[in-house]
């Protein structure tokens, strides 16, 4: 699995919810369409009349999440930028997805305006394997942000963590070690420990 091929999966699902912020600052959740998937770049357009754009134009981010029938879930959070040539962006857009034909028929497809995710961060979360597997990537010029739980040299080797772990991710050593592919990240091994020595990982 590559952040290429997530970004790949985001275009298959297509139908995906997109998150912004207001200029009010509260959150807004939309589902746009994942137009077009290419290497590590991620297209998608939206008309200049609807509070998307605004929002789009002025935080020039957002955060995106999609799942399959699979139970495999996609984030990604990414800068987002207009690439050169809009209409020649929007001219493959409709070329890729005819229906949008019916949507926006004629010149009234310029109306839209091509927006482009070519660096971020991704996540592979799939629900439907046991234990649970993630996966996280970077893309284009962004350096990989860990997640998650440690245990430090402080572990006194209880087990407790181990013992509550709702995925038995968590092996026997000194210190005990959270396999990473595995956690929900649900924090339990951190509340379980009697001396601390789980730390959130920022």
């Amino acid at each position: 699995m590559t952040a290429k091929d997530c970004i790949r999966m985001l275009r298959e699902i297509k139908d995906v919810a997109f998150a912004t912020v207001d200029d009010k600052g509260q959150p807004q959740n939309r589902i746009i369409d994942v137009m077009l998937a290419e290497s590590e770049k991620l297209y998608f357009c939206t008309a200049r009349g609807k509070d998307f754009y605004r929002e789009i134009t002025a935080a020039h981010c957002a955060a995106i999440v999609g799942m399959n029938e699979k139970y495999q879930m996609i984030r990604l959070n990414g800068n987002v930028a207009k690439p050169e040539d809009q209409k020649k962006w929007i001219d493959r857009i409709f070329e890729e997805n005819p229906s949008m034909n019916q949507v926006y028929p004629g010149e009234s497809r310029y109306i839209l305006e091509p927006f482009c995710i070519e660096s971020g961060q991704v996540e592979f979360f799939d629900l439907g394997k046991e234990p649970i597997y993630r996966e996280s990537f970077s893309f284009g010029n962004e350096e990989r942000e860990q997640k998650g739980f440690h245990i430090t040299e402080d572990c006194i080797g209880c087990g407790a963590c181990a013992e509550g772990c709702p995925q038995k991710c968590i092996m026997e050593g000194s210190p005990y070690k959270i396999d990473p592919y595995h956690c929900l990240h649900c924090g339990l091994c951190k509340e379980s420990c009697p001396v601390g020595a789980v730390r959130r990982i920022v």
